[in-house]
């Protein structure tokens, strides 16, 4: 997803030095320059960027009186680049995304298009999400099934939403021909989860449950283990288990479900429990209480 970036400062020395580092960002474009504060406002409300780099101190219309006189219209991301830090509560007050201090550094000014790009990327994905949900809303008045059947048609494939709190479990992604539903399965029509909703540090994100390794549970919570992260849903296990295909996870423990694209081996342990080693090196324990279950799952 590019990001499109308009310069403003009334030098051209740090506007040629801030093009020079966006050059060096991937998926960027740079929509335009503006010298003023004046010509700043016509460019963005006429170009509607998603992020100005926006110099405080300028002559006729300075950085703050460039917001002021897009109040009510579009607003984009703002990244305060000046030579003077004592700006740099206002620049906070206003929410900018960020304040870098000329000569500008390019670490720094990394750092800081990098905080932009991950704000950006979420609120489009809560905007989306947002206007799909409103769009379910809509629709259920005139459906008997509800919105969660809704959701389903609103994406094509259909989004099931339970749960709540921390996180919500989605069940889109239909299931080949064949595939038998676990008894009492939410997704028990022949359809499984695809993507898990998470909300988290006050955002909303999606999570593919093909991307998920293992998932562990805490109580009334869940932490799915994506790589090297770990996001924590408020969500039942055995809930979770329900909507996820069988193909693909596996409960291992009560505590434990598995990817089983993950599985790299299993090592006899004691008591008829057995370990089960994922790619990455992660060692959790398979349960006698649940080594037939899997066993059948694999094709043992």
């Amino acid at each position: 997803m590019s990001v499109r970036v308009l310069i403003v400062d009334d030098e051209a020395l740090a506007r040629q030095r801030v093009r020079r580092l966006l050059q060096n960002e991937a998926d960027v474009e740079i929509v335009g320059e503006a010298e003023s504060g004046h010509e700043a406002v016509g460019m963005i409300r006429d170009l509607q960027p998603d992020l100005v780099c926006l110099d405080v101190q300028m002559p006729g219309l300075d950085g703050f009186g460039v917001l002021r006189e897009l109040e009510g219209g579009h607003v984009p991301m703002v990244l305060f680049i000046t030579a003077y830090d004592e700006h740099a509560q206002r620049a906070f007050d206003v929410h900018a995304v960020d304040y870098v201090l000329k000569p500008v550094d390019a670490d720094r000014f990394r750092a800081a298009f990098d905080k932009a790009r991950r704000q950006r990327a979420h609120a489009v994905a809560a905007e989306r999400l947002g206007e799909l949900l409103e769009t379910v809303r809509r629709l259920a008045d005139g459906n008997a099934d509800g919105p969660n059947a809704l959701l389903g048609g609103a994406l094509g494939g259909g989004l099931g939403l339970s749960g709540s709190g921390g996180g919500t479990a989605l069940a889109p992604a239909p299931a080949a021909t064949g595939a038998a539903a676990p008894a009492g399965n939410a997704a028990g029509t022949g359809r499984y989860a695809s993507r898990i909703l998470v909300k988290q540090d006050g955002r909303m994100f999606f999570v593919k449950t093909t991307e998920i390794d293992w998932i562990e549970a805490d109580r009334n919570y869940v932490r799915l283990h994506v790589g090297k992260q770990a996001h924590t849903i408020r969500e039942r296990i055995s809930h979770l288990e329900e909507t996820l295909d069988p193909r693909l996870f596996a409960r291992i423990h009560r505590s434990t479900i598995v990817n089983l694209n993950r599985v790299r081996e299993m090592q006899q342990w004691f008591s008829g429990d057995y370990v089960v080693i994922l790619e990455d090196g992660t060692r959790l324990r398979l349960s006698r209480h649940y080594r037939d279950r899997v066993e059948k799952q694999v094709g043992v």
